[in-house]
C-alpha cells in the first residue's frame, strides 16, 4: 500500500517535518511494509523555506536581521536558481515574541526588508515572500523602511506610531532597491488591509491586541494607507496578510499568489498522489478557515482530482462530516480525542500523533478502492 503523508505544521507543537515523520512512524507500527511518501508542507507561514529547500534544493543563506522587537534574530532565505524564497516569520514571527510581550503596536517588519535586500544583493531576480505567523501589524512599513522608504524612523517602530504620520511617505528609494525584481506575496489570506475584515480586526487579537487596541491599530493603518496609496491597493485581496505585510509588498509592485499552490507545485504533490492508495494531511486546528484555501483543503482537492481518499489528522477538529466531505475529505481524526485531553495532546504531541496514525492505519490498512470519478 502506498500512502502520501502531506501535513502542515501543528502550530506550537510540531513542525510539518516532525508531523509527517510521526504519522509515518505510526503507520509503520501497523504496516511495516507500507510505502510511505513524506511531503511536509507549508502555506507560506512557518516552515516555508524548510519545505521548499527539501523540494527544490538550492542554497540556504543564514544571516542576522532585526527581529519584531528590534533585537537581532537569526534568519535565512533560500536561493534556488535566481529565485529567492523568504519566510517572513523568520524575521517577524509571533514565536519570536514572548506571550507577555506581545503588542502589535510596537512590533516591526524591518527584518523582512533586510532579508529582501540580502536576497537581491545575492542575485535574485524573483523574491517570493511567504506570509503567515507574524507578530506584526505595521502594514509592511518596517520592511519599506529597511529598503529605503522615508521617513524611516516613523516607519520602523511598529504599527502604533503610524498614526502620527504627517504627509506622504517617500517610497522612491524602496522601489529603486527592488527595481527589476519580481516580488511575490505567497499567501492564501484574502483579507484587505482595513476594516472589519482587515489585518487589525481579524488577526490583531491573536497577536496581543484587545478591542480598543484593534481600533487604534486600524486607525494607524488607515493613516499609513492615506500616506502611501492614493489608489485602491488597501482593498486588494491579501493586502491584510501578515499584519498588512501583503500591502507593503503590493506598494513595491508585488503580486499576491497562493502560497499553497506554489508549495504543492514545488513538491510535485499531484504526481505522488496519482500513484497513492491513500493521502493523509493535517494541521493543528482543522476548522472553518481550513476549508477556505488552507493546506489541508489544497491537498484534499489534489487527492479528489485523482479519486484517491484523503483523511485529516489534526490537533482539534471542528468541521462537520458533511463540510469535510464536500471538500474532498473522507474522514477526520482529532488528536485531542485520541489522547483523551488537550493537556495530554500538548504534552506529548509526537507520541500521540504516532498513536493516532497507527489507529488510522488499522482503519485504512489494505488497498482502498478509488472514489468514483477519479483517474
Amino acid at each position: 500500500m502506498r500512502i502520501v503523508i502531506a501535513p502542515d505544521k501543528f502550530a506550537g507543537t510540531l513542525t510539518a517535518v516532525e508531523a509527517a515523520q510521526a504519522i509515518a512512524d505510526g503507520w509503520h507500527t501497523v504496516d511495516p511494509d507500507a510505502d510511505t511518501r513524506l511531503l511536509p508542507l507549508s502555506d507560506g507561514g512557518p516552515g516555508f523555506v524548510e519545505v521548499l529547500h527539501a523540494a527544490l534544493g538550492g542554497t540556504v543563506a543564514d544571516l542576522e536581521v532585526t527581529g519584531p522587537l528590534g533585537a537581532p534574530v537569526p534568519a535565512r532565505y533560500l536561493l534556488a536558481g535566481t529565485t529567492a524564497y523568504i519566510e517572513s516569520a523568520h524575521a517577524c514571527g509571533l514565536h519570536l515574541v514572548p506571550a507577555e510581550a506581545r503588542d502589535p503596536a510596537r512590533t516591526t517588519t524591518l527584518g523582512v526588508g533586510e532579508l529582501i535586500a540580502a536576497a537581491v544583493a545575492a542575485g535574485a531576480d524573483t523574491v517570493v515572500v511567504g506570509l503567515g505567523g507574524s507578530a506584526t501589524n505595521d502594514g509592511g512599513a518596517g520592511m519599506l523602511a529597511a529598503l529605503g522608504a522615508h521617513p524611516a524612523p516613523g516607519l520602523g517602530a511598529g504599527g502604533g506610531p503610524l498614526a502620527a504620520l504627517e504627509g506622504p511617505v517617500d517610497l522612491a528609494a524602496a522601489r529603486a532597491a527592488v527595481r527589476g525584481v519580481r516580488l511575490v506575496a505567497a499567501t492564501d489570506v484574502d483579507n484587505p488591509l482595513l476594516g472589519i475584515n482587515g489585518a487589525s480586526a481579524v488577526f490583531g487579537p491573536q497577536k496581543g491586541a484587545d478591542p480598543d487596541a484593534v481600533q487604534r491599530l486600524d486607525a494607524a493603518l488607515t493613516a499609513f494607507a492615506d500616506a502611501t496609496d492614493p489608489g485602491g491597493l488597501r482593498e486588494a485581496p491579501g493586502a491584510g496578510a501578515a499584519g498588512g505585510l501583503g500591502y507593503g509588498l503590493l506598494l513595491l509592485g508585488g503580486t499576491v499568489e497562493s502560497g499553497v499552490a506554489r508549495v504543492l507545485d514545488a513538491v510535485g504533490l499531484a504526481d505522488d498522489v496519482a500513484t497513492a492508495d491513500l493521502v493523509i494531511t493535517g494541521e493543528g486546528s482543522f476548522d472553518g478557515q481550513s476549508l477556505r484555501g488552507k493546506l489541508p483543503h489544497g491537498v484534499a482537492r489534489a487527492a479528489a482530482d485523482q479519486g484517491v481518499p484523503c483523511v485529516v489528522t489534526a490537533g482539534v477538529v471542528s468541521v462537520g462530516r458533511k463540510e469535510a466531505a464536500a471538500a474532498g475529505i473522507t474522514e477526520t481524526y482529532a488528536l485531542v480525542e485520541s489522547a483523551g485531553s488537550t493537556e495530554a495532546a500538548l504534552r506529548r504531541p509526537a507520541e500521540e500523533l504516532t498513536r493516532l496514525a497507527a489507529a488510522v492505519a488499522r482503519r485504512w490498512g489494505g488497498a482502498r478502492p478509488r472514489t468514483p470519478g477519479g483517474a
